[in-house]
């Protein structure tokens, strides 16, 4: 049996649990069949990245239940539903690892597997950790959407391969083959740059970059005004700029940047570093605030995310204000920026607690909720 078949077997089985799971929102597509596919022989070591939610390893392991996979998952929530799939299927990890975005990942691998990332950045990286570190001989399948795929993800991979070619499209989905690295092309990653007074370190997959999204920026506009914390959270910290400003704006405060993402975590953990904060600023890796006692906090700070990998949803924001309200104590508060249009309002008053508009332009809105 191929990998692609193994994937008609178990792909309907697949749950996206602890991420959003709701009836539009599917754990495995096309791509992933494609990928397998056109990766034809897959020797028993090899490299897996950007797998969602187990797909690509598991369909392996089903026909090679001894492979050797060495895994990149950018959410922690994607680990956490590959586990969880693996046990309802009854598939043996023993074989399986799971590696930063960095050599250990792909040292001497001959194959790389990988669904393609959002951006342009984020390919970026992955193609120069491969190409620098990888086997000379490596063969590299990258599949996705073809409704999210543009021909500069193409000149991304020739900057770090000499050989670049696309397969024909198959179920709305079209795979990049990459092979003959070029060790030492492009710029080194993480990057930085001053922005506002700020130094912000970026990895490729960190959302906004060394940039400051307008939704920070604006939610930054306020910071005099935000309240005097012992212990503050940046919930979904990204690169960690909402983190470090406050650490700077308040000498006394310790903070913690929370984030599922590992390029934000890494990112947020260097800007602390190039800001001179990490002293007060502890970056972890967690899925919303899981890992936090109730009432252990005296101020969440958010700009919560509406995407879930490349899907817009409105139900992630709603569980992020639910993990704040049970870490903030009693009149701690959540402030928020939020897009207008999506009218939050309602929420954080029934979740959190009573809640005020701080601030609002044409297109964010500032609030304050206090823990009841």
């Amino acid at each position: 049996m191929a990998p692609e078949q193994a994937f008609d077997l178990i792909s309907s089985r697949l749950g996206r649990w602890p991420d959003i799971e709701t009836h539009d929102l599917v754990a495995a597509d096309q791509s992933d069949r494609l990928i397998l596919a056109e990766a034809r022989v897959i020797p028993d070591d090899v490299v897996v990245i950007g797998d969602r939610f187990g797909a690509l390893a598991l369909s392996i392991l089903t026909v090679a239940p001894g492979a050797r996979i060495r895994v990149h998952q950018d959410a922690i929530t994607g680990e956490r539903a590959l586990r969880a799939n693996a046990d309802r299927l009854g598939i043996d990890l023993a074989g399986l690892s799971w590696h930063d975005l960095d050599a250990s990942l792909v040292r001497g691998a001959h194959r790389v597997i990988a669904q393609l990332p959002r951006g342009l950045d984020a390919l970026d990286e992955v193609a120069g950790v491969i190409a620098d570190h990888a086997d000379p001989s490596v063969e590299i399948v990258l599949g996705g959407r073809v409704k999210h795929m543009t021909t500069s993800m193409n000149d991304v991979l020739r900057v770090h391969f000499r050989d670049v070619r696309a397969s024909r499209g198959a179920g709305k989905s079209r795979a990049l083959h990459a092979a003959t690295p070029i060790a030492g092309a492009g710029v080194p990653w993480p990057r930085r740059a001053d922005r506002e007074g700020l130094t912000i370190v970026a990895h490729g997959a960190a959302f906004a970059g060394t940039g400051l999204d307008i939704g920070t920026r604006f939610l930054l506009s306020f910071l005099d005004a935000l309240p005097e914390a012992a212990r503050a959270i940046d919930l979904g910290c990204g690169t960690g700029a909402i983190a470090a400003s406050y650490a700077l704006a308040r000498p006394n405060a310790r903070v913690l940047a929370a984030d599922r993402s590992a390029a934000a975590v890494a990112s947020a953990a260097a800007t602390a570093a190039a800001n001179g904060v990490t002293d007060r600023v502890d970056v972890v890796r967690e899925d919303g605030l899981r890992a936090q006692l109730d009432g252990s906090a005296d101020l969440v700070l958010l700009n919560p995310p509406f995407h879930s990998g490349t899907a817009v949803t409105d139900e992630i924001a709603p569980r992020l204000f639910a993990d704040a309200a049970r870490v903030l104590r009693p009149g701690g508060e959540l402030w928020t920026v939020w897009n207008g249009h999506l009218r939050y309002r309602p929420q954080l008053e029934r979740i959190v607690g009573p809640t005020r508009q701080v601030g609002r332009d044409r297109t964010f809105t500032v609030t304050a909720s206090a823990r009841r």
